[in-house]
């Protein structure tokens, strides 16, 4: 949840049907911190040092080393690589300082540019959440995606 929720484009990209205050979200992130199942990151512009999105590890399983992975982008952030850079800095974090080994995420059908920039990021497609959302009266699909530690020291070259 972000202060782009606000952004209609934004509520459809990540499925998002309830509308937040200024108030609820503040509230929200001021809890961030005190949170040790997740990471809750800023996406910021560099050259203007605004908020653009967020990008977020959570439902973390301490058993199985994984977790899950979503990012929103704010109108100033998209069409940028920010996405693509942000969600490589989070999976390489989670991978090599939280020694996570497996992440996964699910982008709808109708999202390709995220899509893209999760596969290059290199998550692959697993399989499909048949109607996993309504919106604006017809169904979407979901992709699950995942990316695993080892697939990821190979690309990356640890």
């Amino acid at each position: 949840m972000g202060p782009g929720l606000a952004d209609a484009d934004v509520k459809r990209l990540t499925g998002t049907h309830a509308t937040f205050t200024v108030e609820q979200i503040r509230d929200y992130y001021a809890t961030r911190n005190g949170q040790t199942d997740r990471v809750d990151l800023a996406i910021e512009d560099r050259a203007t040092g605004s908020l653009v999105g967020e990008a977020v590890l959570n439902d973390w399983d301490q058993t199985n080393h994984s977790c899950a992975f979503r990012i929103a982008l704010f109108a100033g952030g998209r069409d940028r690589g920010l996405g693509t850079e942000a969600t490589q800095l989070i999976v390489g974090y989670g991978f090599a300082q939280l020694g996570l080994h497996r992440i996964s995420l699910e982008v709808y059908a109708f999202n390709a540019r995220a899509r893209r920039a999760y596969e290059k990021a290199g998550f692959v497609a697993e399989g499909v959440l048949r109607d996993a959302l309504y919106w604006d009266g017809e169904w979407v699909d979901a992709v699950v995606m995942s990316a695993l530690a080892p697939e990821w020291a190979l690309r990356s070259g640890c």
